[in-house]
């Protein structure tokens, strides 16, 4: 059942404490681009992918979703936990020996949700493009999402993919790529310029929507019901989703230094204070 807006914002304050606590209870992680991420997740989760009830590893009649950019695993677990995949209590083993939840998503221990290891960047959008290929060469009309960062653009096996999707006429796939303009070692016009990544995109044939509030869930479920319209019809599309890293924590926004580190305890408490949660519960 879908939740309604109201619903979806307190789903997505609960979902980024879980993230600030996963991260620090074990002093490593990546809460930036979680945090600059976690509406994406909570609408597409809960209100944008036709799912089933249960877990399906071949994920047939059904939508899927591959995340590329495995660093930001906290919110991607968050988010599966609380969308009925696994118990929440087991984000408390977050980056712990012998979990399921790792720093970056593993399938070896098979956790639903998690259909493919991530965080070798640049690997995702073929593992994407290959299982969308797939649905069609099975009739299954379903569709395929994506998740990629916009430093992880910078790697070439995604250029080979998009010309791949494009003249294959992967138009099943619906690719979002986390445009907040900051990677580990600052931002990325400063460590490699990429221009214009909309008409790069156009330039290889795909479809292109631009969500300019990529922090509000109403102007997300626009922009992706609008990217959903537009499949079917030859083109791959994808999304620029504009973000902020740290998104809901002041002292994690408008930088790169949160990319991935861990708050101490006194700058957990303040952030926590900062994303109050009444009628949800923490793990």
């Amino acid at each position: 059942m879908k939740r309604n807006i109201q619903q979806l914002n307190t789903l997505a304050i609960q979902v980024r404490r879980d993230i600030l606590r996963m991260v620090h209870a074990v002093n490593s992680g990546h809460p930036g681009g979680s945090l600059g991420c976690t509406e994406f997740f909570v609408a597409l989760y809960q209100n944008l992918m036709d799912r089933k009830d249960g877990w399906d590893m071949d994920g047939r009649d059904e939508d899927v979703f591959f995340l590329s950019n495995g660093h930001i695993s906290p919110v991607f677990y968050s988010v599966l936990a609380r969308s009925g995949y696994f118990p929440v209590s087991e984000l408390a083993t977050f980056r712990h020996i012998n979990s399921r939840l790792q720093g970056h998503p593993t399938t070896h221990e098979g956790l639903p949700g998690v259909r493919v290891a991530s965080g070798s960047l640049g690997q995702g959008l073929s593992v994407a493009i290959g299982a969308a290929h797939a649905k069609k060469l099975n009739n299954d009309s379903h569709l395929v999402y994506s998740l990629h960062g916009d430093g992880e653009l910078q790697e070439g096996q995604n250029w080979e993919a998009i010309m791949y999707a494009s003249a294959k006429k992967i138009d099943n796939l619906i690719a979002t790529v986390d445009l907040n303009g900051k990677q580990i070692d600052g931002s990325t016009d400063e460590v490699l310029c990429m221009g214009d990544l909309k008409a790069k995109f156009q330039a290889f044939d795909w479809d292109v929507v631009e969500i300019a509030e990529g922090n509000n869930i109403e102007a997300i479920i626009a922009g992706m019901t609008d990217a959903k319209s537009r499949t079917g019809k030859g083109k791959p599309v994808c999304v620029l989703l504009h973000t902020e890293m740290g998104n809901g924590v002041d002292y994690m926004m408008h930088t790169h230094a949160w990319h991935g580190k861990a708050p101490n305890d006194a700058q957990l408490e303040a952030a926590l204070l900062q994303n109050y949660c009444e009628g949800e519960s923490d793990y």
